[in-house]
């Protein structure tokens, strides 16, 4: 009698163990490897495309600039007060080209000039007005602006961050708030030091303070500024009422 098709690796159990009975052997079944996906094939074949990118060492981003602001308003309004007077002045000059008069403004303005001595008060103050004016603009230009926002340390080259002021002041309030015997305190943060008054109405007024200069302290390393500030703490007691 013709035995029925097996898998192959199947074993008789007779055959093996002299005539053992199926209970008492594990067979062993054929393994089937699974061709690997397309989708799978072209994952591994760019497997560059899913590393994460590079992260710079501890330090070597720490230092950044800061932000430039766009400035668009006063850049705005200053095109559109240099843009007025340049037309008028144009078209006062073809005017007086073309054999009409000059504008009234004008004529006025080159009277007071022409009658007025250069030391004359109103003829300085006009040259110092003009001279803060340029020289305002020159300061706009060449500094980047949004001193409320503190550039924070770049550890991803593709990365850059800022943290405002305000935000800053808040987290190490709430540090100082959490130091046992600070009833109240103010943060002021700035680009190059951090103020904190601080009031205790009990423990030392010293304890309060070490304590508070090593919450503090922390709290300023973990904002992870570009440029860590100086603290400076000051401590006091409540004011006595009446």
């Amino acid at each position: 009698m013709n035995e029925p098709d097996r898998p192959d690796g199947y074993t008789r159990p007779d055959d093996s163990l002299g005539g053992a009975t199926p209970e008492s052997q594990t067979q062993r079944l054929p393994v089937i490897e699974r061709e690997p996906e397309p989708a799978e094939l072209a994952q591994s074949a760019s497997a560059e495309a899913y590393e994460p990118v590079p992260v710079l060492e501890a330090g070597s981003g720490g230092r950044t600039g800061r932000f430039w602001s766009p400035r668009r308003v006063p850049a705005a309004l200053l095109a559109l007060v240099a843009l007025g007077a340049t037309g008028l002045l144009l078209y006062d000059i073809a005017a007086v080209r073309a054999d009409h008069s000059a504008m009234r403004w004008r004529r006025d303005l080159a009277a007071q000039l022409a009658d007025r001595p250069l030391d004359n008060v109103w003829v300085l103050v006009g040259a110092g007005a003009a001279m803060a004016l340029g020289l305002w603009l020159l300061v706009l230009a060449c500094t980047p602006g949004l001193r409320a926002l503190l550039p924070m340390r770049r550890d991803n080259p593709d990365v850059r961050a800022g943290l405002d002021r305000d935000a800053a002041a808040l987290v190490l309030r709430d540090r100082a708030m959490d130091v046992s015997g600070v009833q109240s305190a103010k943060v002021r943060v700035g680009r190059s030091k951090v103020a904190v008054r601080a009031v205790s109405h009990f423990r030392e007024l010293d304890d309060v303070r070490t304590d508070l200069d090593a919450a503090l302290g922390a709290g300023i390393r973990q904002l992870g500024l570009a440029r860590q500030p100086g603290l400076s703490v000051h401590v006091g007691r409540p004011a006595k009422k009446g």
